[in-house]
């Protein structure tokens, strides 16, 4: 039995988007390890268990930039890769990707790896330098290197990160368009509401969201904004908590955003970076209005006046003018709206498409040989 390895930095996003590539995995006789910062007990990483795969705890630092923990990792990774001698190695996010692939390569184990997203990493001018060194390592060494977006990719092949030969774009992580379906609100009234949902940051475009929604709520009594998600960084949750503005209402964190989704009447994601937002795919799915940043990532999902509506990124009076636009639509015209939204997901977002690219390369890389 062939032995796959995946390293991830957290247990949720593996969950929410791996989940579907774990179970064929497994269902095509593969042994599958996964290896993850969370313990055995967390929520997520029981449910993965019972799917059948094998948890590894490993200590990473998402957002940390400590040499010194970077290197404790990649002994921590070299050990484990040592000890499961997988026969081939998934890597997401950037610390799996780059130092789980250099300790691969020590031992002589094939990687596949998921650029997931660039973030601040390669738009800051301090640590570009390094993550593009620290990428074509990486790339290099990788068997293939998996995008979610055209603008991520194209920044790779043109700064020579990696060699367009062993790359493929994905539609993001796709969507499970069986699970994400449109279901009926559980109450329906005159109030449109909107829904973010994401990590509470600066570079989610949360002080965007809110300062939007604290304009327009002076001018319409029939709106409310609903913020989802967990603080990620501490002012927020200053902010956040103490609003007194009650047409902004923070749900807390959820175990199924579905819940959440199923009630409101349009996505809003004014993030400033994206893979490929799942966020937008779910909320497409279940037949939700979108308002996002016009950036890759969001930008793919969305036609302009179609399905949704794009602002200029960080700029909350273009974000203010699309909400406006979704308001002052009639119900019908918000419903059909909706509806293209599903019927786009659905063509050109399902989470099989991912899953199919995926086995192909497997298959071809462990039948090809080391």
């Amino acid at each position: 039995m062939k032995k796959v390895l995946i390293l991830a930095n957290n247990s949720i996003g593996l969950y929410n988007f791996r989940f579907e590539l774990i179970k064929e995995l497994i269902k095509q006789k593969y042994e599958v390890y996964f290896s993850l910062p969370e313990k055995v007990d967390d929520e997520k990483v029981q449910l993965i268990i019972k799917a059948g795969a094998k948890h590894i705890q490993t200590h990473i630092n998402r957002r940390g930039i400590n040499p010194f923990e970077d290197w404790k990792l990649i002994k921590e990774y070299k050990k484990m890769i040592t000890e499961v001698n997988p026969d081939l190695l998934l890597t997401y996010t950037i610390k799996p990707n780059v130092y789980g692939t250099y300790a691969a390569n020590k031992i002589n184990v094939p990687v596949i790896m998921n650029i997931t997203g660039i973030g601040t990493s390669l738009t800051n001018s301090k640590l570009k330098k390094i993550v593009i060194n620290l990428y074509k390592y990486a790339c290099k060494k990788a068997k293939f290197v998996f995008f979610q977006n055209k603008s991520n990719y194209t920044l790779f092949i043109s700064n020579k990160i990696v060699s367009q030969d062993k790359t493929v774009i994905l539609p993001g992580s796709g969507v499970n368009t069986n699970k994400f379906i449109p279901v009926t609100k559980t109450k329906e009234d005159e109030k449109i509401r909107f829904l973010f949902i994401g990590r509470l940051m600066k570079e989610k475009g949360i002080e965007e969201y809110l300062e939007v929604a604290e304009t327009l709520s002076t001018k319409y009594a029939n709106i409310e904004f609903q913020i989802l998600g967990s603080f990620e960084e501490e002012k927020y949750k200053v902010i956040i908590l103490n609003n007194k503005n009650k047409q902004i209402k923070y749900l807390g964190v959820s175990n199924d955003v579905r819940t959440e989704i199923r009630e409101v009447d349009c996505i809003v994601n004014s993030s400033y970076h994206e893979g490929m937002s799942n966020i937008l795919l779910e909320g497409a799915a279940m037949g939700k209005p979108l308002i996002a940043s016009n950036i890759p990532g969001c930008k793919e999902i969305i036609e302009d006046g179609h399905n949704g509506y794009l602002f200029e990124v960080k700029t909350t009076t273009s974000l203010e003018k699309k909400l406006i636009q979704f308001i002052e639509l009639d119900k019908k015209e918000k419903e059909n709206m909706g509806k293209r939204s599903r019927i786009k997901v659905k063509a050109e977002f399902d989470r099989n498409i991912v899953i199919n690219n995926y086995m192909k390369v497997i298959k071809y890389i462990l039948n090809k040989g080391r």
